[in-house]
């Protein structure tokens, strides 16, 4: 009892992450390896948990994304592919070897995380004086791309490197930016969820109650978006993210 409730405010955490700036995953995969789960089991199950988080984020933002031209809409195409080819890439890895492969693969979302600010800054920088039309769409669809194939294998990490390229285009307003963060992520976890299916590796239990903590979490992430330091919140994933990593690899 106390384990599920525990997951639950784990889950409350990484919805209103994910629905303030990303990297909610940093957090939730290391609460699942604690609980007992394989790696492989964990990675896969984080599937269900950041759907209900992300929808309701979504939600919480519906306003803005109102506002967010159609023709952006276009940008899941790539996403659902590049996951969709991680998924399948997942799906022929064994046990064993992602287990090998999982401090590699947390360190670099960490440090996808860290620099996030530093490559929002310089990519938005580089594209100021540079119309935004599209042919910049396209470029962001084809970067999206081999950044999906990483999203479909493992999620953690991938929806603040997508607010650092959707700074390329002229939504200027974060919060639709988040909101359209949003569906892409969900567009990546649902499509790697169907591939996935089959694999009989998801923690239904554990990963429906981070689940409902996740809907808590994301809906009220995107409503205090604004009210939360997001400083001290890096600096929190950033010590856990390293810490897993380091554990795992020794």
């Amino acid at each position: 009892m106390l384990k599920d409730v525990i997951l639950f405010l784990v889950g409350i955490a990484v919805g209103g992450m994910n629905a303030i700036a990303g990297g909610g995953m940093l957090i939730g995969f290391p609460a699942l390896l604690a609980v007992g789960m394989p790696a492989l089991a964990a990675n896969i199950t984080s599937n269900i948990i950041v759907v209900p988080g992300q929808l309701a984020s979504v939600y919480g933002y519906r306003r803005y994304l109102r506002q967010v031209p159609r023709q952006y809409l276009w940008l899941l195409l790539p996403c659902a592919a590049g996951a969709a080819i991680g998924a399948e890439i997942l799906r022929h890895t064994s046990s064993s070897s992602f287990q090998n492969l999982v401090p590699g693969l947390i360190f670099f979302a960490v440090v996808l995380f860290a620099f996030q600010p530093v490559l929002h800054f310089h990519l938005h920088r580089h594209m100021h004086s540079r119309a935004k039309n599209n042919l910049t769409l396209v470029l962001i669809g084809l970067a999206l791309l081999p950044l999906s194939i990483y999203g479909g294998y493992f999620g953690a990490g991938f929806g603040f490197v997508v607010l650092a390229f959707l700074g390329f285009t002229s939504l200027q307003d974060m919060h639709k930016i988040n909101a359209l963060k949003g569906l892409a992520s969900i567009t990546i976890a649902t499509v790697s969820l169907f591939i996935l299916f089959s694999t009989h590796l998801i923690d239904w239990h554990h990963g429906l109650i981070m689940a409902a903590g996740g809907v808590v979490g994301g809906y009220g992430g995107a409503q205090l978006a604004q009210k939360v330091s997001s400083h001290k919140v890096r600096i929190a994933v950033i010590a856990i993210g390293l810490t897993t990593a380091a554990y795992l690899a020794f």
